[in-house]
């Protein structure tokens, strides 16, 4: 699988300036692209990946925040900068760039932390609304009518309704996997397929017009805990829509309801 081949190039570049070697470059193919610029699910992942490298194992992911700066192109050569701010006793702070031609095109800020005892214990308030996913509804690629990364992903809508059909509704959720099984299911590979979903506004276009997320922000509950092959589920509701932008919150869940991530993106609108 191709994804899985950029994130160990991700790793090996993050790990070559890690030992002082020679600084590395990487690029990705087309068929990874979002209109012009990369999948923006595809460079936080790889972001994300780099990171991962440098942080101890006992500490987990807690949130990561990504900044779409620019177009990260594809066929074209990026390096990836990681910096890490600080490092306490039991959190991890790390800011990471994705550079290409002297710019910086994406910037992603994670918090990683250790388990800590605590008598404060509150459970998930939230519950799963989405039904079984049926493969017979799962979104098929259409060449020169969706953008090229969604030939590496199954989609498999329920709620809400297609981009630019005048929608009146602005939620939004279904299942989601990638088309090639990973041999296991990350952060990395949570991050990527839950920007797979068009944003929530889209279906309330009345024509196809241009939409790009600003700035991106995840929550990790837990580490993912799934079996390989199995759905993810995902669910968003738009908060707020005004002067060409929009707010949009969504929750990630395993295939049998446990929640695993948070999700919330400012979106620009150009319609």
């Amino acid at each position: 699988m191709y994804f899985e081949h950029l994130l160990q190039q991700a790793a090996h570049i993050s790990h070559s300036d890690k030992t002082k070697q020679s600084i590395n470059t990487m690029q990705f193919p087309e068929n990874w692209c979002q209109g012009r610029t990369a999948f923006g699910g595809l460079s936080a992942a790889l972001l994300y990946q780099a990171i991962r490298v440098k942080v101890a194992d006992d500490r987990r992911l807690l949130s990561l925040s990504t900044n779409f700066v620019g177009p990260l192109l594809a066929n074209n050569p990026f390096s990836l900068s990681v910096e890490i701010l600080r490092q306490g006793k039991s959190s991890t702070q790390v800011l990471a760039k994705a550079i290409q031609n002297g710019q910086v095109c994406v910037i992603v800020q994670a918090c990683f932390a250790k388990s800590r005892k605590s008598n404060i214990d509150v459970p998930v308030s939230k519950s799963l609304s989405l039904k079984p996913a049926d493969e017979r509804h799962t979104l098929p690629f259409i060449k020169g009518q969706m953008p090229e990364f969604f030939q590496h992903v199954d989609l498999c809508p329920q709620q809400g309704a297609m981009p630019f059909s005048s929608a009146e509704t602005s939620h939004l959720g279904g299942w989601m996997r990638f088309k090639h099984t990973p041999e296991q299911i990350t952060e990395a590979h949570v991050i990527a397929l839950t920007d797979a979903w068009p944003p929530t506004l889209l279906q309330m276009f009345k024509q196809p017009a241009p939409a790009s997320s600003m700035s991106w922000y995840l929550e990790f509950v837990q580490k993912p805990n799934v079996t390989p092959g199995e759905w993810l589920g995902f669910e968003a509701i738009t908060h707020h829509s005004k002067d060409g932008y929009g707010l949009e919150d969504g929750c990630i869940w395993s295939q049998s309801g446990e929640l695993i991530a948070l999700t919330r993106q400012t979106v620009a609108l150009f319609a």
